[in-house]
This record gives C-alpha cells, structure tokens and sequence, in this order.
C-alpha cells in the first residue's frame, strides 16, 4: 500500500495532474492499494469549512465519492497510530494531520506520496515526488 497526504488525494481526484510531480504520478499508477488515512477526509473538510478550499459539490459527497476512486483504501486510526504520531522519531514538525499521517506510513511500513519537504528531509519515510 503506498499512503497519499491530502494535497496529493485532493489534486489527483479533481485532475489537477499537473499539480503531481511525474514521479508522484507514476506511484499513483503503479500502486496496488492506495491509502488515504481518516485524517485526511478531516482535513478536508476543514479546509473546506475555513474558506480555504472551494469544491464543487458538498464535501461529503466529495469525500464519499474520492474514496470510491478505484485502488482507494480507507486507512483508519488506531491507538497504535495515535499514540506513535506523538513519539514520531527524530525532528517532526507539529502539523497534527501530518503526523497522523506519517504514524499511518511507519505503522503499515508504507511509503508516502507528498510534496511536503518538510516530511522529506525527516528522513524517517520513504516518500515520493
């Protein structure tokens, strides 16, 4: 299973490729599974509830509709999850999502398509872009 952050779920189900690094891309194609953690519908959604995200439909049929795209896993949180966003190793930023997220990957030992460099230069993941 290969994880996409949210920016990269949100671009790749609303055909923003081009906002998709060619490598970010050809892990999207090639990965059997793709993860999408609980978290990341949570982001969504307050992005969308902040003003700084505009969807065309209401977001939860945006969200029920992403996760039907085919390949598409629902990744839950777990106290195992919880509990290890907070002992993420070395130095990880605050971002609450993000470190949901990156729990999420070392968990299932999955890669992470994102162009955040922040998680990048953590050197604690594997990740794509």
């Amino acid at each position: 299973m290969t994880i996409l952050d949210t920016h990269v779920w949100f671009f790749w189900v609303n055909d923003s490729l081009e906002d998709l690094s060619p490598k970010a891309l050809e892990g999207i194609e090639s990965a059997e599974t793709l993860g999408v953690s609980i978290i990341s519908c949570w982001e969504i959604a307050m992005l969308v509830a902040k003003g700084r995200l505009k969807l065309n439909i209401d977001v939860q049929s945006w969200i029920d509709q992403a996760l039907r795209y085919p390949g598409v896993k629902l990744v839950q949180l777990d106290p195992e999850i919880v509990v290890l966003s907070t002992r993420l190793p070395g130095q990880f930023h605050g971002d609450p999502a993000d470190r949901m997220i990156a729990a999420t990957c070392l968990k299932n030992n999955s890669p992470l398509i994102s162009k955040d460099g922040k998680i990048h230069t953590w050197g604690y993941l594997k990740t794509i872009w």
